[in-house]
């Protein structure tokens, strides 16, 4: 039976490297329930252009492979037919941050102005617009807006979307798997808790532990930017969840209920692990050229914003240049975690499960996972110690986080990425 996944991801080029790993899948492996949409590598509505241009490629590439004898692939995309829902435009608290510096402003390295023919032309905006009024538009439930046929717009915000989805299977038959900031689940968490532990587990790509951070010394991305956000997410690995929640700056979420029924189960993968997970210029262009020369449209897209993409790898890490230049696959390593969880390989590190709680409020460490090193007996009574500050040792508190360390294909990933997609 197809494991049942969600996708909360800020699109982005790992990002959308992740999704089309996961729609590559064959519908026995996988079904993409939906697809929610937050800010953070780039604004919401440049994500949701992203996802959409996405479809639209996939359309013209299994009709590109179907007229030349090839096998389609995309089983999953072609069984199932994902929701596709925008969701936060801003974190909890604090400024945003965009990743845009990386990534482009438009998420894709400018493809929209290099490439506009692989850009849709179709109006579809108003498909994900609440207000909009769709009477005398063309449905996308015919198929006749082409790349629409491949998924379901949503007009709900996409946290609810999350806990519909949540609702409507059964208790631990739905894994998410976030890759942007946490903003949709905090949300959708806050408004249902109990929904929300329905889900397996959450596997989620931020933070970091023991590595240097990437967009400040100690500070991950994701994490950073929406330090609350992934407080309020990690809280519910707690036995009691609302001694580590931050102290938000103004009441926008409360509190969790004081009984919860279960706790969450949450795998991180941590840049610790991200980084051991990577595709080089090399690999790519000896596995994009004939592809490119035979016309294939997936090919052709996808070569033009890696292409920027190895040019800013270059320019901000000159000793990482030309095919020896490497791009982490951060992202995608999480979607392969959710196809092969029973793989034995993969581990939690031998400290599993950690406490490890966000900093929202530091000056500097903003976005800092905060793990306790001191080497202090826990206690193990009902009682709180008044020397315990922060509750770091008392066993009804603390979080629970899986902090994931050891993959199956630390060496082979970026040629399996490139098999799966490109078939």
């Amino acid at each position: 039976m197809a494991k049942k996944i969600i996708i909360d991801t800020d699109p982005g080029i790992d990002d959308v490297l992740a999704i089309l790993l996961a729609l590559s899948a064959k519908p026995e492996e996988i079904e993409v329930l939906l697809i929610s949409l937050t800010f953070g590598n780039i604004e919401v509505n440049n994500c949701l252009r992203n996802v959409v241009s996405m479809f639209h490629i996939l359309e013209r590439e299994i009709q590109w492979r179907r007229e030349n004898g090839q096998p389609e692939g995309f089983g999953t995309l072609r069984a199932f037919r994902p929701i596709v829902a925008v969701g936060a435009e801003e974190p909890l608290e604090d400024q945003k941050l965009l990743a845009d510096y990386f990534h482009g402003t438009d998420g894709l390295g400018g493809i929209h102005t290099s490439h506009p023919h692989l850009t849709p032309s179709e109006p579809w905006e108003h498909l994900f617009d609440p207000t909009a009024d769709t009477d005398g538009i063309k449905s996308v439930e015919t198929g006749t807006g082409s790349s629409e046929q491949f998924y379901t717009p949503s007009k709900l915000p996409a946290h609810k979307e999350i806990l519909r989805a949540l609702r409507e299977n059964d208790p631990d038959s739905v894994t998410i798997v976030a890759v942007g900031p946490l903003t949709n689940l905090a949300l959708a968490a806050a408004e249902d808790p109990e929904t929300f532990l329905r889900a397996k587990e959450v596997v989620v790509m931020g933070g970091t532990v023991n590595q240097p951070g990437n967009v400040t010394p100690v500070g991950e991305f994701n994490a950073y930017a929406d330090a609350f956000a992934a407080a309020r997410v990690f809280a519910l690995t707690s036995p009691n969840p609302n001694s580590t929640l931050p102290p938000a700056k103004s009441p926008n979420l409360p509190l969790y209920p004081a009984k919860l029924s279960r706790q969450l189960t949450l795998r991180l993968f941590p840049l610790d692990i991200t980084l051991r997970h990577n595709i080089t210029g090399g690999q790519f262009r000896t596995a994009i050229t004939p592809l490119l020369n035979a016309g294939s449209p997936l090919a052709e897209w996808v070569s033009a914003f890696m292409a920027h993409t190895f040019r800013t790898i270059e320019r901000l890490h000159p000793g990482n240049a030309g095919d020896a230049a490497e791009l982490s696959l951060h992202d995608p390593i999480c979607v392969w975690f959710a196809l092969t969880s029973e793989d034995p390989i993969w581990a939690p590190s031998s400290t599993s499960p950690e406490d490890i709680r966000i900093e929202t409020t530091g000056q500097w460490t903003r976005g800092m996972c905060v793990v306790d090193r001191r080497s202090r007996h826990h206690i193990d009574g009902d009682e709180e110690s008044s020397s315990d500050h922060g509750l770091w040792l008392s066993a009804r508190s603390g979080n629970r986080i899986l902090r994931m360390d050891y993959s199956p294909v630390e060496n082979t990933f970026g040629q399996i990425i490139i098999d799966r997609i490109f078939g």
